[in-house]
């Protein structure tokens, strides 16, 4: 049950936050410039969000071609990433 809050964080916080957005700028008459800010902050949420989503691992054989290569003899980077 504590999964769902924490793996999508931060899509519930942007949608919360376009929510609000959206009703401090396009509740008293809109101009223009108004719907522009609003689309601003939706565009760069979105932005942010597609360089922060977890992807998964360009490594296709996984823990094979991980453990070859840590017996090369060559110094390796290991990250342990979670997907959330």
């Amino acid at each position: 049950m504590n999964i769902i809050p924490s793996a999508y964080s931060f899509l519930i916080i942007a949608i919360g936050f376009i929510f609000i957005i959206g009703l401090i700028l396009l509740s008293n008459k809109p101009k223009w410039n108004d719907y522009l800010a609003f689309g601003i902050i939706v565009l760069a949420l979105i932005l942010a969000w597609s360089s922060v989503r977890p992807r998964p691992t360009n490594l296709k054989e996984g823990a094979q071609e991980i453990q070859s290569l840590i017996g090369a003899g060559t110094p390796v980077l290991l990250e342990f990433q979670s997907p959330f």
